[in-house]
């Protein structure tokens, strides 16, 4: 299934985890790192760790992300080891700025992990590239609001063209699924939210970030196929299904090899 929405829910608070994996969000991320004060984050810890032992549902495993604590800070070497031991495989990796050290939380966790690299900094943009083809990583996510003020941007609409361009083209170069778009601050503007959603796809975002479940619902349909898309796709494979190796046009329009492949993708992303 697409993962278009990646649900926070605060370390400290476990009596929202079930709450979060009870609505419509694909991921839903449990922050150890900005949601969690310093002198709550011990105890976060030990809380996740008993619910993900004992709380979390086999069948949800797979939905679960965990954001540690940056690499560096006082607490991310005992948020790794805590994952290590547990059944969770999928981590976001906050202000990601070198593949190295990406590449040495893989390794310390001891299993195959699902890294994503949130990207949140001057430093983690020059150095995309690299984090995008570390073998772990298997997302790139932008953390848009700090980026802007690492940068000084004032701004979060197309002061970022050129940041947001370079989420696509460096997932798409190194075969990752369409990066992860980050969060509108508005929990109830649903219109603002669509409108996000909306622009990050154009821009080749594949998913985003939310702070609140009332956002889920709008992000997840701002990223999915419009029916008409689908329809558009269907009609594109049925044709190409009837004549496999000649020329085909639809709705009046020559149909070449990426049409095809944009036509593939829709049909695989529909959700509804």
């Amino acid at each position: 299934m697409p993962l278009h929405s990646y649900l926070f829910v605060p370390g400290d608070r476990p009596e929202r985890f079930s709450k979060a994996l009870a609505t419509a969000a694909h991921q839903v991320v449990i922050d150890l790192e900005d949601a969690v004060a310093p002198e709550g984050k011990i105890q976060a810890r030990e809380g996740l760790s008993k619910w993900l032992r004992d709380g979390l549902p086999d069948i949800d495993k797979e939905r679960v992300v965990i954001r540690v604590n940056a690499y560096g800070t006082p607490w991310h070497e005992d948020d790794v080891k805590m994952l290590r031991e547990s059944a969770v495989t999928r981590i976001m990796v906050p202000k990601a700025e070198a593949a190295s050290e990406l590449a040495d939380i893989a390794s310390r966790c001891g299993k195959a992990v699902s890294l994503i690299a949130l990207i949140e900094s001057v430093a983690g943009v020059v150095e995309m590239r690299a984090i995008a083809h570390e073998k772990a990583v298997s997302r790139l996510a932008f953390g848009s609001f700090d980026y802007c003020v690492d940068a000084g941007v004032e701004g979060s609409g197309r002061e970022l063209d050129y940041v947001r361009s370079q989420f696509a083209i460096e997932s798409r170069y190194a075969g990752l699924a369409a990066p992860v778009d980050g969060v509108t601050l508005s929990i109830d503007d649903a219109d603002l939210i669509a409108a996000d959603a909306a622009s990050g796809r154009r821009f080749g975002f594949g998913a985003k970030l939310c702070i609140h479940p009332k956002q889920v619902e709008a992000v997840n349909r701002g990223f999915a196929p419009s029916d008409a898309d689908f329809a558009w796709a269907e009609r594109v494979l049925a044709k190409l299904a009837e004549n496999p190796r000649g020329a085909i046009a639809v709705d009046g329009k020559l149909v070449d090899k990426p049409i095809v492949d944009k036509a593939k993708r829709i049909v695989a992303s529909f959700t509804r």
